[in-house]
Order: C-alpha cells, then structure tokens, then sequence
C-alpha cells in the first residue's frame, strides 16, 4: 500500500495530464495506450507525481528532460526513487533523447519489462 497519498496535488496531476510534453504524448499514443496492460498518466504516488504508473507490476515510467541531468535534477530524482523502491515499485527511465531518436528501442523494453512481470 502506498503510504501518504497526497490528494492535494491531483488537481495539478490532472493539469500536467492535459499538458504532457511532446515526449510524454509520443510514448503515450503511440507506445503506452495500446499495451494490453493499464497504464496511467501522470499518477500521484505519495507526495510525487509519476509520468506513467502500471499498477499490475508495480512500475513508474519516468521520462528525463534535461533539469534531471543537473545536480538538483539527480538529486531529487535518487530521493523520489528511494521513496518508490521503499513502496515495492520499480522505476524505469528513459531520456527525452531516447524517446525522440531511439522510440521503438524504448517501446520495446518497457514492453520487455511489463510483460516479463506479468509471468
């Protein structure tokens, strides 16, 4: 069970799901929708918003822009992912980068990992 659900950022989830970046919305409709597996967008797991959730496995889908490759961004992002491990959930990050030039490469492994879960 995930421990303190801040219910006072779903407002702003709900916000950052109707603004995705175009990363966001390039895995979303044309990777992420069609997996025969729910997905959610921009999830609310304790006091972080997730880019993308699969509750079934217990996975976060986390895309990095640039802000996560400066020293504040790495910071923040080994706490946020310290509090999802301590949770059961594993998190896999892929870079803008990758999504732009590398897609079907990362389709292909989080279909690789969501699938190998579900066995």
């Amino acid at each position: 069970m995930i421990k303190n659900h801040n219910h006072m950022l779903t407002p702003y989830s709900q916000k950052l799901r109707r603004e995705m970046t175009k990363e966001e919305k390039h895995l979303w409709f044309d990777c992420l929708k069609s997996l025969p597996i729910t997905i959610n967008r921009q999830k609310v797991i304790g006091k972080y918003i997730v880019d993308f959730y699969c509750a079934k496995v217990k996975t976060v889908i986390e895309l990095d822009g640039s802000q996560h490759f400066e020293k504040d961004g790495k910071e923040k992002d080994i706490e946020r992912d310290e509090f999802l491990k301590s949770q059961g959930i594993k998190v896999l990050r892929y870079s803008n980068y990758d999504v732009n030039n590398n897609f079907e490469t990362v389709c292909q492994d989080i279909y690789n990992h969501l699938i190998s879960q579900l066995r």
